[in-house]
């Protein structure tokens, strides 16, 4: 004898498919907004021969207006080192790279304490310039 399955039917109320769009909007602009530094007004120092600088889980650019900020939020240089060493965390040297971004026009009193600061950190430093087109 062969017995019937019972069939359910699974509805989606229509209250929760805007509420679930409206969660993936926001983690979508959240998340577009973290990695987005283009709010910083920088130009890169230029250079004759460029190399790829990879992968760095650290970021820290020094803007026009000689603003100091670390993956895309403002700090101080005071507190800079001890971040930047939270964030490389016990990596191992090779996986512990920090990308400098420097205005063009920034002076030295500006970016040799950050320099500094990612020494003391442990941080392979690897600064970030633009190719000089030949003419």
């Amino acid at each position: 004898m062969k017995i019937k399955r019972k069939t359910f039917k699974a509805d989606v109320p229509a209250m929760a498919m805007g509420d679930i769009a409206f969660n993936l909007l926001i983690f979508f602009v959240i998340l577009a907004q973290a990695n987005d530094d283009s709010f910083l007004k920088w130009q890169p120092a230029r250079a004759m021969e460029v190399e790829p600088a990879g992968y760095a889980r650290v970021s820290v650019l020094i803007d026009a207006e000689d603003k100091l900020y670390l993956n895309g939020r403002q700090v101080g240089v005071a507190m800079l080192a001890s971040q930047i060493s939270n964030l490389l965390e016990d990596r191992p040297p090779g996986e512990r790279t920090v990308l400098l971004k420097v205005h063009r026009e920034a002076q030295a009193m500006y970016y040799e304490p950050v320099i500094e600061a990612i020494s003391e950190a442990g941080g392979d430093l690897v600064h970030v310039l633009d190719k000089l087109n030949e003419e």
